[in-house]
């Protein structure tokens, strides 16, 4: 296969070539950067590279020993082209059968998932396939090395490949991780030749994340949620704490707050890590709880002013509705979150409520009557209270009855005492004449 020229002669075809040490592309422009060969291999590599070529015409460079001592070795460098037909090799017919098609050449997926290279191979009537393998391209101290996927420990257990010894070569990796990003390549070899694909599928391994716009979210804000990730923009499903159904754009409430996760659609289990939301809000949903609920005795007793907050409530007033005649007023009669009676009396008897504050507002409870139990003494007191008002009420009427008969009297003696003394003087004689001493 190989050319004697006074000493022997190795000749490779450059077009289309893809040798295992060479770097991916742009390929080196310089063929003075090819590596020597010796004669052993080349004439089934030449097989093989001559059957890529696209040209009706192949182009040989002519490698001249430089030592004949010893064929199987011998160490060869470049010259110009040569004029000499080192290899005689049909090209129309082999260039149209001999090939690798990648449907996807640029592949994005997100760790953890599942990933299907789909792959197709043609060769020449008549040949047989005989062995089929996938390879990962590596920067081995500064070279560029296609390794067999089977030998590299990191894929044990993890690649499937579903094509055959036809036409397909097909290849799933499961549970992608960040170092599956890389370059692969596809080869097989029939009885006569072996044929690695010159092109390759480029692979990149992303993460999910979540970001929430804007930061700092209070209630009444209008929040949106994106599902980052390096590859295209696919459709995404979210989910709150868990459960489906979340949606990226809304308008925040006090409920909104919790864990939020998307993933891509198809892939739910795959999911990104969680974000939390924290929705701020005023005080909500104020309320008191009363330590002795109904009629109170005599003794402690205990209001307690509870809300829902975000941040938490960190001021708490009391007050008490006092009543008048003409008006109704709130007076406040504490603060902090109990409002402690120690003894209960008829004076604590009315209507609470508390107000609940914190850095975004403030709200009010209900108010809560707060009544006190009467006693036997309380009655007792009430029974002579009711006594003694009843009785200076007698009193009272007994001497406006007395003065009013008194002056009725008064007025009848007078009256009585004047008619007596107009009967007298009329009936005094003629001629009698009253004597002044």
């Amino acid at each position: 296969m190989g050319v004697r020229l006074n000493k022997y002669c190795a000749a490779k075809l450059m077009y289309g070539v893809n040798s295992p040490t060479a770097k991916p592309p742009p390929r080196p422009s310089t063929l003075s950067k090819e590596p020597f060969l010796n004669l052993a291999p080349v004439h089934h590599e030449l097989g093989s590279r001559a059957q890529g070529a696209k040209d009706k015409q192949a182009q040989f460079v002519c490698f001249l020993c430089r030592d004949s001592s010893s064929t199987s070795t011998c160490k060869c460098k470049i010259t110009k082209i040569c004029c000499v037909t080192c290899f005689m090799i049909s090209t129309g017919s082999m260039t149209a059968s001999w090939s690798v098609t990648f449907k996807d050449p640029d592949i994005c997926a997100v760790r953890g998932s599942s990933v299907k290279f789909r792959c197709s191979y043609n060769y020449a009537d008549g040949e047989t396939v005989q062995k089929t393998a996938w390879y990962k391209g590596q920067s081995e101290g500064g070279i560029w090395r296609r390794v067999e996927l089977s030998v590299l420990p990191l894929y044990q257990n993890r690649t499937e490949y579903q094509g055959d010894r036809h036409h397909d070569c097909s290849l799933v990796i499961h549970d992608l991780q960040h170092n599956d990003t890389g370059y692969y390549y596809f080869r097989f070899d029939t009885d006569r030749y072996g044929w690695r694909s010159k092109a390759s599928v480029h692979l990149s391994v992303t993460e999910l994340s979540v970001r929430v716009y804007p930061v700092t979210v209070r209630a009444g804000d209008n929040v949106t949620l994106q599902c980052g990730t390096s590859c295209q923009p696919s459709s995404t499903v979210w989910f709150k704490d868990g459960r489906p159904g979340a949606k990226p754009e809304f308008q925040a409430q006090a409920e909104d707050s919790g864990n939020y996760m998307c993933a891509i659609e198809g892939q739910k289990l795959l999911r990104s890590g969680p974000v939390a939301l924290d929705v701020q809000y005023p005080p909500l949903n104020v309320s008191i709880e009363v330590s002795h609920p109904g009629p109170l005795a005599n003794g402690s007793v205990n209001l307690t002013c509870s809300s829902a907050a975000n941040p938490a409530a960190d001021s708490y007033t009391w007050y008490k509705r006092t009543d008048s005649f003409s008006s109704s007023s709130l007076l406040q009669v504490g603060s902090g979150q109990v409002l402690s009676l120690q003894v209960v009396e008829k004076s604590h008897r009315g209507a609470y409520l508390c107000q609940a504050r914190n850095s975004l507002g403030e709200n009010n409870s209900t108010e809560v009557p707060l009544a006190a139990e009467e006693t036997d003494i309380d009655l007792q007191i009430i029974l002579i209270g009711i006594g003694v008002k009843v009785g200076i009420l007698v009193l009272l009427s007994l001497a406006l009855i007395w003065v009013w008969r008194h002056r009725c009297n008064s007025a009848v003696d007078e009256e009585e005492y004047v008619n007596d003394y107009e009967n007298i003087s009329i009936s005094q004689p003629h001629g009698f004449t009253e004597n002044h001493v």
